[in-house]
């Protein structure tokens, strides 16, 4: 079993890059402002030979708790109760602070073992708080240069010895690979037979939405405990931050992300990054839920939102939260059906879930959704069945005759999933009106139940026989 290890220190003493050095990606924001990271982020980390889960944490702000520092605080505690082992941070080129006392101090009640690392040993001027570590009284410091990836070596050894070697490399444990499938796979099987969705695959689902919408107290409210940072202020969130759990049985991976606001509003360097942040996890998620407040619904954001995330091709819902603060819930309701159809056209059939993170009224309702349409998402359709419904398409609604010449639309596959995409053979392609092509996107959104999920046509010429020979 992999052992978990914590980083605390104060505000600015690199944890987040030494947190980025330890799982060789950039996942932590990193920015001269103290205090960028405010929820604990959890990462696989390797050093040399040593497999861990590292914790990047907030650093220690004195404050009281109803306090954004307070609450920040309290999540890096519990990061410290949940670790094997702490790695305490000290910044060696600026000294020891008070902050670090209070830390120490702190450390040595919770009786875990503690690596004291001095970080940023490589500068000039950093000797004296190297040795100033020393009067901490938790042993030897370890000097390191995070930002460089100096003395990680001695950070592996202060590791071992402190967590032990048994714990540290823990006896490999050969399974026997049982209930193996054999079956065909959807690449290999026959192309008339449509695959059967995975109800047990785990899925990605990234939860994104303007500043202050609640996305963190509906991820909590999932969790049923206070894992990611939450309060009335607005924008909390920085990191995008992943959290894993079951669903009936499924495993769900799912993505907190920072507030987006409108482009023009984005002045700092650090929203950039977050905003940035909150993209890649759009992209690495397979569905997305958009959160809309309820009580100040389809802003423009909203809607780009939404927009962002079908030109993306993902699997979007929406969900209407602090759905408890609605004075008149049918009459909202049915203003919010007829707007989610007549503001999002190119999602046509979007699944829209009432609910509330702060109570869990329609949580259940709204992980059903995101089934729902992630099976949507994934479904594949069978060249016949496709072929036969583009004849029946054209009969009922022949394409249009350009240049006094009629286009013929051929023939039809579907050549991936994830979004749906197909591809269509036929007669100059390029000529064919965009009309005609929401016409058909439409019919197969209707015939082969494919709601609220981007639909890609391509238009492909048909080979030319005779192309290239030469006329004797």
């Amino acid at each position: 079993m992999n052992f978990t290890v914590a980083i605390v220190g104060r505000p600015n003493v690199g944890k987040s890059t030494l947190f980025n050095r330890l799982v060789g990606k950039k996942l932590a924001l990193v920015d001269d402002t103290p205090g960028v990271t405010r929820d604990r982020r959890p990462g696989d980390a390797k050093l040399v030979d040593l497999r861990f889960t590292i914790i990047d944490t907030a650093g220690l702000e004195q404050s009281g708790p109803e306090t954004l520092q307070g609450r920040m605080w309290a999540q890096t505690e519990a990061a410290i109760d949940e670790a094997d082992l702490t790695l305490f941070v000290v910044d060696a080129k600026a000294g020891l602070t008070p902050a670090d006392q209070t830390l120490a101090d702190l450390l040595r009640r919770r009786g875990k073992p503690v690596v004291l690392v001095a970080n940023k040993s490589e500068a000039k001027g950093s000797d004296g708080g190297f040795y100033d570590a020393f009067t901490l009284g938790l042993g030897d410091p370890c000097p390191i240069s995070a930002e460089h990836g100096q003395g990680m070596i001695d950070l592996r050894d202060a590791i071992v010895e402190a967590i032990g070697e048994e714990r540290a490399f823990p006896p490999v444990v050969d399974e026997a690979e049982t209930d193996i499938d054999l079956r065909k796979t959807a690449d290999e099987g026959d192309d008339d037979e449509e695959p059967v969705y995975d109800e047990t695959k785990p899925l990605r689902v990234a939860i994104i939405g303007r500043p202050n919408a609640g996305k963190s107290t509906l991820i909590n409210r999932f969790l049923g405990e206070d894992r990611l940072l939450t309060g009335p202020e607005a924008g909390i969130t920085r990191d995008s931050i992943s959290v894993e759990w079951d669903w009936r049985g499924r495993t769900i991976k799912m993505f907190d992300t920072a507030g987006m606001r409108k482009k023009a509003r984005v002045q700092e360097k650090l929203e950039k990054l977050s905003v940035a942040d909150s993209l890649r996890s759009i992209r690495f998620a397979e569905s997305v839920v958009i959160v809309f407040d309820a009580t100040i619904p389809f802003e423009k954001q909203d809607l780009q939102l939404v927009d962002l995330v079908i030109r993306e091709g993902r699997a979007a819902v929406l969900a209407f939260n602090k759905w408890d603060l609605v004075e008149d819930p049918q009459a909202l309701l049915a203003d919010l059906r007829e707007k989610t159809e007549r503001l999002l056209p190119q999602a046509r059939g979007i699944r829209a879930v009432p609910m509330s993170g702060q109570t869990g009224y329609g949580l259940d309702k709204l992980m059903q959704s995101i089934i729902d349409t992630d099976k949507v998402w994934n479904r594949r359709i069978s060249t016949a069945r496709l072929n036969k419904w583009l004849d029946a398409q054209q009969t009922q609604h022949p394409p249009p005759a350009v240049s006094g010449r009629r286009l013929k639309l051929k023939y039809m596959t579907q050549v991936k999933a994830r979004p749906p995409g197909f591809m269509i053979s036929c007669t100059r392609p390029d000529s064919v009106p965009e009309s005609y092509i929401r016409y058909l996107t439409n019919g197969l959104r209707a015939d082969f139940e494919l709601p609220g999920v981007p639909i890609r046509i391509h238009l492909r010429a048909s080979e030319n026989p005779f192309e290239g020979k030469k006329r004797r």
